[in-house]
């Protein structure tokens, strides 16, 4: 089959060949050598399963048509077959099969059309649901089946509850198994075996013959009920400027709930749990310091960390070998002074892609053990195509159409069959996780989601991503529906402050300080208080700039109160002073003390005194136990409660070394552009001609090998061969070269010598394009080129 492919590719013309790697771009990674590597892969199972999966289910109905219509002695079949078998729908059979043959999944011409081996091995055994012919699994069934007005009479004759499992089997599978009861010699199943309808073909498997159940399909069809198109999306359509209203302002609140949670984590980290991950706890401390329902708090942590806004670091000033706890990333600063439509597309575009399943968390896995936020059983690597084949049917429907999730399950069962089978858990949370950043709003995909939903990888022409950012900006398409950001506030008699829209980030950082936030949305409320004034002082502001940030931003009268509160707390302010030091010595001999402040060997440690009797320095302990020792002194280390620190040394040890784990691309194979795609085919047509041409040696170089040759009495000698090689470097030359590889197998290669030198041949191989090297020892023969 592998041959009669090879050739089928052959005769395609370019244009149809660049069509079939178009559609299935997993075979030239890498681009094969030949048309007929090329046909072997088309025929591998994974390649063939992937190609099946992209195809709608009327797609797999036509294509279980052919495999039908099959004549059981050479294969094949031919299209007025397959088209019989559409009943009604000859049309989309007759387009739908020609989809088959461009992937080529059914190639041959039109009165031999094949089925690729691959897809029998990687499609059901019972195409279209009806089970093998009854010739195949019983003689007697075979003559009731071959007797259609005897068969026709049983079926009349048959029991209604016997009927009814007829019918269940006859929509497929048609496979049961027998139970206990219904091996009763009163039961329907019972019925059915004794009068040769159904037969048992393994233990207590049954199955019904194909001719069975076509003849019950004799109303819809050998193929059972056709779906030629999606089904319909009855829920009612919205108005798209409600649907953005709804989104936008969904966006800016995830926005806002993403920036709570980090600067919760900023303020006080969360340990990383030995197993990896964030704890239960910890998620729960998180979402209830930020008023968030637990799942969502556990989805913009998956985002956060996708975006690269927070990542797992030491603690600070933690030992080595500590601890890891989770930080916001030097990202997170820059991440926060962006627009806020900038802010919503780092997040938006870091869901798209993540590889994790933030639906998981909570869940148990395979060794019951829970599932945590940021650990490794998250994972997915099918999540980003999950969540691209949602935003694409959304995508596709009316704006403004708001479908149900069922009817999204069932436009996804129609659309990829194959790929949506068992994934329904995963498409509704995917909704609702578009629902929750925003994506969506009113149920209905955003004006902006969509263009979210189109967003592609750069192609190899354009790698600075200069036509797509030209061609969808996602960020633009959500600020218009954004209100402007504000530079300015509205102080209350109450010591309220209120943000009447979204802050701009300079006031924004100002607010943080100077004031606590009570409420947010499209209008935040902040409230200044004693804490918040007293936090303001410490990051360096005074009273008199505390006045003035207030009356430049607040567009009312600054109220009495709040300046009263500003000059009191900052009164107070500074009356107590704390800090830390390094390490510190301790003595009852005040005089040795003296001795080392006033010692110019010391004087790199920087030493205080704050008592007669305690020196204190700014350096670790280790530092300064070196230096005096260095000078003389005999110092003694003690811990917090005075004890002597006892040191041993400690043996070092190499860190671990560990594998990183290979990582796949979940969306699959990039697509291959129209220039790309011209060249893949001009390499592989050149390839396969060249391949074709090495398969015919010379008969000088298949004697060397040894073959016995009638006609041929010498074999050229190495010195011949030697100077033939010398020519051919001079002349540029193509030659064919017999040669000993280093398992002792010969063979030959026709090539372009380079270069002779060192007891090698450098020779170039225009099929491949590689440089070879040969040991001139193991050369056995060379002759031109003809």
């Amino acid at each position: 089959m592998a041959t009669t492919l090879a050739e089928h590719l052959r005769s395609l013309p370019d244009r149809s060949l660049a069509v079939l790697l178009q559609h299935r771009p997993d075979l030239v990674m890498p681009v094969p050598a030949d048309l007929s590597a090329l046909a072997v892969r088309a025929q591998s199972r994974v390649s063939v399963a992937r190609a099946l999966d992209g195809l709608d289910q009327f797609t797999l109905q036509v294509l279980d048509a052919v495999r039908l219509a099959r004549d059981p002695r050479d294969g094949t079949t031919s299209v007025g077959a397959v088209l019989a078998m559409a009943k009604g729908e000859t049309a989309a059979a007759r387009e739908a099969l020609g989809r088959l043959r461009e992937l080529l999944l059914v190639p041959g011409p039109d009165d031999a059309l094949h089925v690729v081996g691959g897809v029998d091995e990687v499609s059901s055994p019972y195409p279209a649901g009806l089970g093998r012919p009854a010739a195949e699994l019983d003689p007697v069934a075979a003559a009731l089946c071959a007797d259609p007005a005897r068969l026709r009479r049983t079926l009349l004759a048959a029991p209604p509850q016997a009927r009814a499992v007829l019918d269940r089997l006859a929509a497929g599978p048609p496979v049961g198994t027998l139970t206990n009861g219904a091996a009763a010699a009163d039961s329907p199943v019972r019925w059915l075996l004794d009068n040769g309808l159904l037969l048992r073909i393994s233990g207590e498997a049954m199955e019904l013959p194909r001719e069975i159940g076509l003849l019950l399909r004799r109303d819809f069809g050998p193929l059972g009920p056709l779906q030629v198109r999606p089904p319909e999306v009855t829920s009612a359509a919205r108005e798209l400027k409600s649907v953005d209203s709804a989104g936008a302002g969904q966006a800016m609140e995830a926005v806002r709930q993403a920036e709570a949670l980090l600067a919760a984590i900023d303020a006080e980290p969360v340990t990383m749990l030995r197993s990896g991950g964030l704890g239960v706890r910890d998620l729960r401390r998180l979402a209830k310091a930020t008023a968030l329902d637990e799942p969502v708090a556990a989805l913009l942590l998956e985002v956060a960390h996708a975006a690269g806004l927070v990542n797992e670091a030491e603690a600070p000033g933690a030992r080595v070998g500590a601890d890891l706890v989770f930080l916001p990333t030097a990202a997170y600063d820059t991440w926060r002074a962006l627009p806020l439509a900038r802010r919503w597309e780092r997040l938006a575009t870091a869901w798209l892609v993540m590889t994790r399943q933030a639906g998981l968390i909570g869940q148990r896995d395979e060794r019951d053990r829970p599932i945590n936020v940021l650990s490794t059983e998250a994972e997915r690597a099918g999540a980003p195509a999950a969540r691209r084949a949602v935003l694409e049917v959304l995508a596709d429907l009316e704006p403004g159409t708001a479908p149900t999730a069922d009817e999204v399950l069932a436009l996804l069962a129609w659309r990829t069959p194959r790929r949506a089978k068992g994934r329904e858990a995963i498409h509704r949370e995917v909704l609702t996780d578009a629902a929750a950043l925003g994506v969506t709003g009113l149920g209905a995909l955003t004006s902006y989601g969509r263009v979210l939903a189109s967003q592609e990888e750069a192609p190899d022409d354009d790698p600075l991503g200069v036509r797509a950012e030209e061609e969808a900006d996602l960020a633009g398409a959500l600020d218009g529906l954004l209100p402007a950001p504000v530079d300015h506030v509205l102080v209350q008699a109450d010591l309220t402050v209120v943000v009447p829209g979204p802050p701009e980030p300079a006031l924004a950082a100002e607010l943080e300080l100077i004031a606590e936030q009570e409420s947010a949305g499209g209008a935040s409320v902040h409230r200044v208080t004693e804490a918040s004034v007293r936090r303001a002082l410490d990051a360096g502001y005074t009273a008199d700039d505390l006045h003035a940030l207030l009356r430049r931003r607040s567009r009312t009268p600054v109220p009495q109160g709040l300046t009263y509160l500003v000059d009191d707390v900052a009164r107070k302010h500074g009356g107590l002073r704390a800090g830390g030091a390094g390490a510190y010595v301790r003595s009852d001999d005040e005089a040795l003390l003296v001795q080392l402040l006033a010692d110019k060997r010391l004087g790199a440690l920087t030493l205080r005194r704050l008592a007669p009797t305690v020196l204190v320095t700014p350096y670790q302990i280790g530092r300064l136990l070196t230096a005096l020792r260095e000078a003389g002194y005999p110092p003694v280390h003690e811990d917090a409660t005075g004890a002597a620190v006892l040191s041993r040394t400690r043996s070092r040890r190499a860190p671990v070394r560990t594998t990183a784990g290979l990582r796949t691309d979940p969306l699959g194979p990039p697509p291959l552009t129209p220039p790309r795609l011209a060249g893949i085919v001009e390499q592989i047509r050149r390839g396969d001609a060249a391949a074709r041409v090495a398969r015919r040696a010379p008969v000088t170089v298949r004697a060397a090998h040894g073959q016995g040759i009638e006609g041929l009495t010498a074999v050229q000698a190495h010195s011949q061969a030697l100077a033939v090689l010398q020519q051919a470097v001079r002349d540029k030359a193509l030659v064919w070269v017999g040669y000993v590889d280093a398992h002792g197998a010969t063979a030959s290669r026709l090539v372009r010598p380079v270069s002779i030198g060192g007891g090698y041949l450098r020779a170039e191989d225009e099929r491949t394009e590689m440089l070879h090297t040969f040991a001139l020892h193991r050369i056995t023969a060379a002759v031109l080129d003809d």
